[in-house]
């Protein structure tokens, strides 16, 4: 899509175009019609002259020429002047051996007619009568110079009308971006929003932001509230469910199904399952608290708390540690990171023995993070099974049954990679490379 810049430039370059042709065309036509009818009065006046300078003689009429201007004289000078009378007519010695075209009528030709030496010649025409005899007089002008200066006055308008576009495109230019600022601004605190610096926008914004920052402002309340009371829904819902699932438990140690062993053992097993999944969520919302919408993943404020959490749940025999650099923040929202690494540390603290350890580091181009245990491992041509929702390579361990398919899942979503590898410390390694985004 073109940027707004461009499209009022283009708007403006179009309108100023198609304005300033017709303004300058009009402007020209008027000059030159107002020019018309002033030169038309010189050559009326000349006419007039010519009128009076012809006189009755021994001959018949005759020209005096002593009356006459020099003008007239001079070849072509570009001032002519052509006498028809009876069958005969007079042209000015200025014309030289060529001939005046004769009007069809009186009146100033609207048309300029070629006349000596590719002369354009502005002609009248005018009809008397002198002495009981009728008289055209058809006087004319070189109107070869005024043509000349128009032409370099279109010239100059053109190249100053161009400067003038040019200077009203720059000027445009930097209106359009002062105008434009607030939204820049915008976009600055909408990517604050995504690093969880601040929870809404400014409203002290431009009359025509208003609107909008106001929307967004009014969705960024609803999605907090939204996610408040799914947290405390999903809080009500596990504390709803523990006093049942304690009675379900202690009925199926009752005696009342020592006759039914198997059938005893099976519902303490999946019991048992529902209550660890069941407190699992919820640790993972006690976790997650209250936070900013899209709050950024504070390696050094959110590790800890989420190992110490695990040590609670799995037992405090186990040595949980990470190695990340000082103040690192990751590009991705909390609550998914809290997800991801909740999900990877939880299946490595089921089956180490004794340590794990979580590990970020930043590459030029992703951030690579590791979760390894001294556990068993897995043998690599299964390691690809554990990437299916559900799949337990170990009946017997005690787990929720998603395996890494929720983790596979968030790292496709981001555009990242996980991998399964033999650990150093002597178990599994997950490696998980995430590319950088812009925030």
């Amino acid at each position: 899509m073109r940027s707004i810049q461009r499209r009022l430039s283009l708007g403006l370059i179009s309108v100023m175009v198609i304005v300033g042709l017709v303004l300058a065309q009009t402007s020209l036509w008027l000059f030159e019609m107002g020019l018309q009818r002033y030169l038309e009065s010189g050559l009326r006046n000349d006419s007039e002259n010519l009128l009076v300078a012809l006189v009755r003689g021994p001959g018949g009429l005759q020209l005096d020429e002593q009356r006459l201007s020099p003008a007239y004289q001079r070849p072509f000078s570009g001032h002519y002047f052509r006498i028809d009378f009876s069958d005969n007519h007079w042209r000015s010695r200025s014309l030289w051996d060529q001939e005046l075209p004769q009007l069809p009528q009186a009146g100033l030709q609207g048309n300029l007619q070629l006349g000596p030496e590719g002369q354009q010649l502005l002609i009248l025409r005018s009809d008397y009568k002198r002495f009981g005899q009728a008289i055209s007089i058809s006087v004319a002008q070189d109107y070869t110079p005024v043509r000349e200066s128009f032409r370099l006055m279109r010239q100059v308008g053109l190249v100053l009308g161009l400067a003038a576009l040019l200077l009203i495109l720059l000027l445009q230019r930097v209106t359009v971006r002062r105008a434009l600022r607030p939204l820049e601004t915008a976009r600055e605190q909408i990517a604050q929003l995504q690093q969880g610096q601040r929870s809404q926008l400014d409203t002290q914004v431009p009359v025509e932001l208003e609107p909008l920052v106001a929307q967004i402002n009014h969705l960024l309340a609803h999605t907090e509230d939204s996610l408040k009371r799914s947290r405390n829904a999903l809080g009500n819902l596990g504390h709803a469910l523990k006093t049942p699932l304690a009675v379900l438990l202690s009925v199926a140690s009752s005696e009342q199904l020592k006759d039914q062993p198997q059938l005893a053992k099976l519902l303490r097993e999946q019991l048992q399952q529902v209550q660890q999944r069941l407190n699992r969520e919820l640790n993972r919302a006690r976790l997650a608290g209250e936070t900013l919408p899209g709050a950024l993943f504070d390696c050094d404020s959110e590790l800890p708390g989420l190992l110490a959490t695990l040590n609670m749940i799995h037992g405090e025999h186990l040595d949980l540690s990470y190695h990340v650099r000082p103040g690192l923040q990751l590009p991705w929202d909390r609550e998914d990171l809290l997800e991801l690494l909740g999900n990877l540390l939880d299946n490595a603290c089921k089956w180490a023995d004794a340590e794990v350890r979580v590990s970020i580091d930043e590459a030029p181009h992703c951030f690579e993070l590791r979760v390894e245990d001294d556990g068993p491992g897995i043998p690599e041509a299964q390691r690809s099974q554990v990437f299916s929702r559900g799949t337990r390579l170990d009946e017997q361990t005690d787990g929720h049954g998603l395996g890494l398919g929720i983790v596979r899942d968030i790292v496709e979503v981001w555009g990242g990679t996980l991998q399964l590898h033999e650990s150093e410390l002597g178990g599994l390694k997950v490696l998980i490379e995430l590319p950088r985004r812009q925030v």
